[in-house]
C-alpha cells in the first residue's frame, strides 16, 4: 500500500490515457452521424400530439369541456417548452459556463410556469376534466422520448 502512495496516487494504473481533440473533419463527421434534434421540432410534435389527444377526447366523450381540458393539458407542456426553447436560443454563442447556468435558470422558469398553469386550470377551463387534462399532459411529455427514438432510428438507418 505504501508503494502505491509513493508512486503518486491510488489509481494511476486505472487512469485513462489522455484524449486528443477532434479535428474539424472528425467533428463534422460526428455531427453528421449524430445529428441534434431541434427543440422547435419537439415542441411542434408535442403540440400536434396534444391537439390529436384533445380531438380524440372530445370525439370519444362527445363533450366539448373534455376536449378543452385536454387541450389545456397540452398547453401546460407546450407553452413552458416554448419559453425554455426561446430562452436557450438567446444563449447561443455564450461560454459553456454561462450556457449551463442559463439552461438551469430557464429550466426553472419552465417548471414554475408549468406549475402555475396547472394551478390555474380550474379557473381557466369551465367544467374541467382532470383525467383528460392529465392524459394530454402525459402524452405531450412522452413525445420527448419519441423524438429521441426517431433520432436513434435516423442514425441507425444512415
Amino acid at each position: 500500500m505504501l508503494e502505491r502512495i509513493d508512486r503518486g496516487g491510488w489509481d494511476d494504473e486505472l487512469e485513462a490515457p489522455p484524449r486528443t481533440p477532434l479535428t474539424p473533419a472528425q467533428a463534422a463527421a460526428l455531427r453528421a452521424r449524430e445529428p441534434s434534434i431541434s427543440p422547435w421540432r419537439v415542441i411542434a410534435a408535442q403540440a400536434v400530439a396534444g391537439a390529436l389527444v384533445a380531438l380524440l377526447c372530445w370525439g370519444v366523450s362527445g363533450q366539448g369541456n373534455v376536449g378543452w381540458s385536454a387541450l389545456y393539458g397540452a398547453a401546460a407542456v407546450v407553452v413552458p417548452g416554448v419559453v425554455l426553447a426561446r430562452g436557450i436560443h438567446r444563449l447561443a454563442g455564450a461560454s459553456p459556463a454561462v450556457a449551463a447556468v442559463g439552461f438551469m435558470v430557464w429550466e426553472g422558469v419552465k417548471v414554475v410556469l408549468a406549475v402555475l398553469l396547472l394551478l390555474a386550470a380550474a379557473q381557466v377551463v369551465p367544467d374541467l376534466s382532470w383525467p383528460a387534462l392529465l392524459i394530454a399532459l402525459v402524452v405531450c411529455v412522452k413525445v420527448n422520448w419519441l423524438a429521441l427514438l426517431w433520432r436513434g432510428r435516423a442514425t441507425q438507418e444512415s
